[in-house]
This record gives structure tokens, C-alpha cells and sequence, in this order.
């Protein structure tokens, strides 16, 4: 359905209400330590002493000196984050009063908000099976709600899933260290895990990346309802499934699992933490837990 510049407007508004308290009471402070020694500068190489963390051990110079000696870095003044948004027909799916595009709105401004409020710029890239969208990265509210804006009302122009082409594009326009979070369902299209597998390694290596993975409750098993028609919102295939049938329902919910496993398998596998949010869930609760382990 088509909306008007004032429905979009005060859904910005509404938005920027609800998720400008939550970044203040909840995540005001978490998201500083969360991040903190994220981004930062090399500054000097010293001997290790007790205590010191062990992955910043300079290898290379322990070697030439035959004792173990540690990078030291300083904090830089200005962090900055990008949001990589997945904005595939996929996002318009909901069982439940929130569509996907809804729960990855309502995150995708927690997280400016609780950037801008440590003095962090923030970017956008909206994507789906191509680039739609780059928003280079600024500081302040009027940037965030301009982010917030075309989160509500921007319209793709293709309807697919390419992870790889926004992680290749993150890394050729962003040279300087950056966290990054991925808001999608990770429900690729392209078929080519290869290509997936060398960019999140390749901007894995620059960037700290992080996945916000939402799905909704039915995409992971079918309600016995009878005979229903199922459509593929990217691709358009529609088919006819008798879902009062228990063995179609589990081979559905198995399918689902097996495909969630590899997504998991994927990100683990890159070193990428991960929150996973349904739309009938609470996101506030996946994000502070994110937080927590980081």
C-alpha cells in the first residue's frame, strides 16, 4: 500500500520516540563498552606483562626479540558505525501485528540513537539483490532521522538477496576500521555461498561485524490449516501446500532448521556475533544479551 508523506512522517516520529528512550535507559553505556577498543589507533609496541590481553601480541617482533611484546593502541575520538540494511521483498513478511521491515526499522534507529548519543557518526547501505542505496556516514539527530525516513518509505528496485554485494561495497567505501551491523533475515538468493564466504572474510578483516538476523514464526514451521497457497516473496513462485498433512509440516519445520544451521554455522564460522529476533519476540531483550557477550 502507498504512503503519504504524513503517514511516513509519523511513523518517523513515532519511531524516533520509542527507540530514542531505549537507546537512552537501556543501551546509554552499554553500546560504549560494548565497542570500546573497536576502533582505535596503533600507537607503540611494548614488552607483555601479566594480564595483558594476548591477542595483541606483535608476533613479529616477539620473534625478532625472542620476548613476548604487545601492539598498544589508543582509543580514536571518533568511532563510527554502518547499518547494513536488507531491504528484499522477504522484509514485508509478517504472521505476527509486526512485519520483518518493522522489527528492522525499530533496530536499525536503536542503534543510531545509541551511537549518536556517544558522538559516533553513522551510515547506512540498503540492499537487496544489488546496492539500492548508500547513506555516507554524518553525526546528529536530523542525520538519523533522514536514515530513519527512507527506512520507512524507500522502495527497492529489485526484490532478491545478495549478502555479498553490501559487505564488497562496505569494504571499497569504508577504508578506515568500522563497526558494522547486518539487519536481515539472511535468506540469500544468489546462490553463491562462495562469494558470501570470501566477503564476510574480506570485511570481516577491516570491520567489526555484527548480524541482526529476524525472521517471523511461520517461516519456521506451518500451522495446520488445510489446503493453503504459499508464495516466495523474492522469486514470485507460488505452490499449493496441504498443510494438514503432520510429514509436510515437519519436512517445513526441518528445512527451516537445516537452513538456520547453516546461517549460524556461516556467521560463527567469521567470527561474527549474532542476535537472532522473531517478530513476536522482544528485541530489546536479544540486543542487551548481544551487548553482553561482546
Amino acid at each position: 500500500m502507498e504512503q503519504s508523506e504524513n503517514d511516513i512522517l509519523r511513523r518517523v516520529r513515532k519511531i524516533e520516540i520509542k527507540t530514542r528512550g531505549l537507546a537512552t535507559e537501556i543501551f546509554a553505556g552499554k553500546y560504549h563498552t560494548a565497542f570500546r577498543g573497536r576502533g582505535m589507533s596503533f600507537s607503540e609496541v611494548r614488552e607483555y606483562r601479566a594480564g595483558d590481553d594476548v591477542r595483541d601480541i606483535d608476533w613479529n617482533v616477539t620473534a625478532r626479540s625472542s620476548k613476548p611484546h604487545i601492539k598498544v593502541y589508543e582509543e580514536e575520538r571518533e568511532l563510527t558505525m554502518m547499518l547494513i540494511v536488507d531491504v528484499s521483498a522477504s522484509r514485508m513478511f509478517g504472521s505476527t501485528d509486526r512485519l520483518k521491515k518493522n522489527v528492522i526499522t525499530e533496530i536499525a534507529a536503536v542503534l543510531a540513537f545509541s551511537a549518536a548519543q556517544n558522538n559516533d557518526k553513522v551510515g547506512c547501505i540498503f540492499f537487496s539483490d544489488r546496492i539500492e542505496k548508500f547513506i555516507p556516514p554524518k553525526k546528529g539527530r536530523s542525520h538519523i532521522l533522514m536514515i530513519i525516513r527512507e527506512l520507512v518509505g524507500f522502495r527497492p528496485q529489485g526484490t532478491g538477496t545478495k549478502l555479498s554485494e553490501p559487505l564488497r561495497f562496505l569494504t571499497n567505501v569504508n577504508k578506515k576500521h568500522c563497526t558494522t551491523f547486518i539487519l536481515s533475515d539472511f535468506l540469500d538468493t544468489s546462490s553463491d555461498g562462495e562469494a558470501l564466504e570470501d566477503a564476510l572474510k574480506i570485511a570481516g578483516g577491516k570491520h567489526d561485524l555484527v548480524g541482526i538476523r529476524v525472521y517471523d514464526p511461520r517461516e519456521a514451521e506451518l500451522p495446520d490449516v488445510g489446503i493453503i497457497e504459499l508464495r516466495d516473496a523474492e522469486s514470485g513462485r507460488k505452490v499449493w501446500t496441504d498443510t494438514s498433512s503432520r510429514a509436510v509440516r515437519d519436512h517445513y519445520a526441518e528445512t527451516w532448521r537445516r537452513r538456520s544451521e547453516q546461517i549460524e554455522t556461516m556467521l560463527r564460522h567469521n567470527r561474527i556475533d549474532t542476535a537472532t529476533v522473531p517478530t513476536d519476540g522482544d528485541y530489546v531483550v536479544e540486543l542487551i544479551k548481544l551487548f553482553k557477550q561482546r
